[in-house]
């Protein structure tokens, strides 16, 4: 019963706040400053509602000033929520598969507020889609991507594809990596069930890409991927410590 509530309450804020921003967007910027606060009242809306607690830390190595890319793990359909909460003082826009943009009222809100959304077939409109990222980046807007491009299974880290830090090179931009833990628990991959629970959130040091290329993408991959899987937790033994001798290797890549 408590779940068919909780969504029952995001299913009625869900279009309202959706509807408010398609109906301001023509009096918005061309980055969608406006959308995306009333983009922020939704994600309150859907943490609070599904008893979400948020402990984050690593905010002070943050310079709220500046932009950067923020590389993810991808545990759940509410790690975004997660991420908009977690990183108060940034505007951020997600680097996205185009499907979503046929979700209603979602996927309606999330193009008027500016994302990037990226058609992974189609290599021509994925160029296109880092071109409007990188005017993103000019503009002082940070960028989100979750490079294992779907979500892990029951906390676990994918691959990370390079689309990333080719992007974060070609711009100079510095990369903060940030590890989520527990959202998996919240929602499940192929569930619908809200539960109530603390979810944590790691912000890493910013990592300088300066005087790098594309023949150090691999290196810089296999860097961010061991910081945050250093913070990942895992069902089992591993759910009460980081990933251990593993972990520590990966962080050894320079």
């Amino acid at each position: 019963m408590i779940y068919s509530l909780k969504l029952a309450v995001i299913a009625v804020v869900t279009p309202i706040l959706s509807l408010a921003i398609l109906l301001f967007a023509p009096f918005d910027d061309r980055e969608g400053r406006l959308a995306y606060r009333i983009g922020r009242l939704w994600t309150r809306t859907v943490l609070k509602t599904a008893g979400v607690n948020l402990k984050v830390t690593g905010l002070e190595r943050l310079d709220r000033s500046r932009p950067y890319i923020f590389i993810a793990n991808h545990q759940s359909h509410i790690d975004i929520p997660v991420m908009v909460q977690s990183l108060p003082g940034f505007q951020l826009r997600w680097i996205a598969k185009k499907t979503l943009a046929y979700v209603p009222f979602f996927g309606w809100a999330l193009m008027a507020s500016r994302h990037i959304l990226i058609d992974r077939a189609d290599r021509a409109a994925a160029m296109a889609s880092l071109t409007k990222a990188k005017a993103k980046l000019a503009a002082g807007i940070s960028v989100v991507i979750f490079p294992e491009g779907t979500r892990g299974t029951r906390g676990r880290l994918g691959n990370f594809k390079r689309g990333a830090f080719l992007l974060a090179m070609k711009t100079k931009t510095p990369i903060v990596p940030v590890t989520i833990n527990g959202s998996w628990r919240i929602l499940g991959r192929k569930e619908w069930r809200l539960r109530s629970g603390e979810i944590e959130v790691f912000v890493h040091d910013p990592i300088g890409t300066d005087g790098l290329g594309a023949k150090d993408s691999e290196k810089l991959a296999q860097r961010v991927r061991g910081l945050i899987e250093s913070r990942c937790r895992v069902p089992g033994d591993a759910e009460e410590h980081p990933h251990g001798a593993r972990a520590a290797a990966a962080l050894n890549v320079t």
